[in-house]
């Protein structure tokens, strides 16, 4: 089995939305999430969570920026296609303007 970072991206207008939610409509996310997760049990090495803000750091010093990220997980399947075919009904695309990309984790050699 290979391993893979799911990255969950959305636009920023999706954020925003995300962020106006009611306690209801939250609910829901979670109860959905969960649902997949316990669907999904076999193939969640970690399950992540939501990510903060995002702070730069460069040679010359660090500053705030932003990005499309929005959470993580750590999965493993036989290839990234056939994670992503675990991904059909995930709940992250109840945000519309939203999306998951796959990254596989490299092996280091020699480590």
């Amino acid at each position: 089995m290979q391993k893979f970072l799911v990255l969950y991206k959305a636009s920023p207008a999706a954020f925003d939305k995300m962020k106006k939610s009611t306690p209801e409509q939250q609910k829901a996310g979670m109860d959905a999430w969960m649902s997949w997760s316990k669907k999904s049990a076999s193939a969640i090495v970690d399950m992540g969570g939501p990510l903060g803000k995002t702070l730069r750091v460069t040679a010359d010093g660090s500053s705030p920026t932003t990005n499309d990220l929005g959470g993580y997980s750590v999965m493993q399947a036989e290839s990234k296609e056939a994670l992503a075919a675990t991904m059909k009904g995930h709940p992250h695309f109840m945000t519309p303007e939203s999306w998951i990309e796959i990254v596989e984790l490299m092996a280091i050699p020699g480590m």
